[in-house]
């Protein structure tokens, strides 16, 4: 009888043990589940109307690069101001990271938004491919080498314009400015346009895998796809951990210089 009462407690102990970790799950997803989707019809929006822009209209000419990089430019600007006070509107992967080594997301958030930007891209590209015909949705808005350069200036050039646009992110979740974060969407989305401007001949202009993984997986073309992981990943989390450890300032110091600012501003008007 006493070892039967023991099995029913240790079983007892484990049936509670289970509803708890269920319960923290629950409420886990509950309290994130809105900044996910958001991440995920971001990304999807990316693609969809990014990608869009890049697809050839018979019989009249046109600059692809500008006309696609001023497209991924103006659709970023409107996922930062629909979304960036749900999610942030990271849209990249590179992105989340920066945002989890500046302490803004928790691991476990960060790869739900990892997870959510690739099936956002694949189905954004996916409703472009379904939206298109055949001759304009093959292989639209690929990102791939240009054959006139080595797969490591390909890398090299990845590396340094996601290093750019993460410099400029940084700046903009620098408390110092937080005051002028109304502006953020903008400026982050001429960013990205004149970033992809001037990457787009070499590489594509990539700076997301997400965006890169779309396109690869519906055309099944992953050529040098490593590289649009790699490279920006690189970029984006040495770009980070420099910004975090070299110029971001505590809140303390930035309390100390407004202080010492305002102090002098008085003594002059006196």
């Amino acid at each position: 009888m006493a070892v039967e009462t023991h099995l029913v407690g240790a079983n007892d102990n484990g049936m509670v043990k289970k509803i708890k970790r269920k319960s923290k799950i629950c409420a886990w997803c509950e309290l994130h589940w809105r900044k996910i989707f958001a991440e995920m019809v971001s990304t999807l929006l990316l693609l969809l109307i990014g990608c869009m822009a890049c697809t050839p209209l018979d019989g009249i000419p046109f600059n692809v690069v500008m006309r696609g990089s001023v497209g991924f430019g103006i659709i970023v600007l409107f996922n930062i101001q629909t979304f960036g006070h749900i999610s942030g509107a990271h849209m990249n992967p590179v992105v989340t990271i920066a945002a989890a080594i500046w302490g803004h997301l928790s691991i476990e958030l960060a790869l739900a938004y990892l997870i959510a930007q690739c099936a956002g891209a694949i189905l954004g590209y996916g409703m472009l491919v379904a939206l298109s015909s055949e001759t304009v949705a093959a292989g639209v808005c690929l990102t791939l080498p240009n054959s006139r350069y080595t797969i490591l200036q390909v890398l090299g050039v990845e590396i340094f314009i996601t290093s750019a646009l993460l410099f400029i992110t940084c700046s903009v979740w620098d408390p110092i400015n937080e005051k002028n974060v109304e502006s953020a969407s903008i400026k982050i989305g001429l960013t990205i346009a004149g970033l992809s401007i001037a990457g787009a001949p070499i590489t594509g202009a990539s700076m997301n895998p997400a965006r890169s993984l779309g396109p690869a997986f519906w055309n099944n073309n992953w050529e040098a796809h490593w590289v649009y992981w790699v490279g920006p990943f690189v970029g984006g989390i040495l770009t980070a951990v420099l910004y975090k450890y070299v110029w971001l300032k505590r809140v303390d110091e930035i309390r100390s210089t407004e202080v010492t600012t305002w102090s002098e501003e008085v003594e002059g008007e006196v």
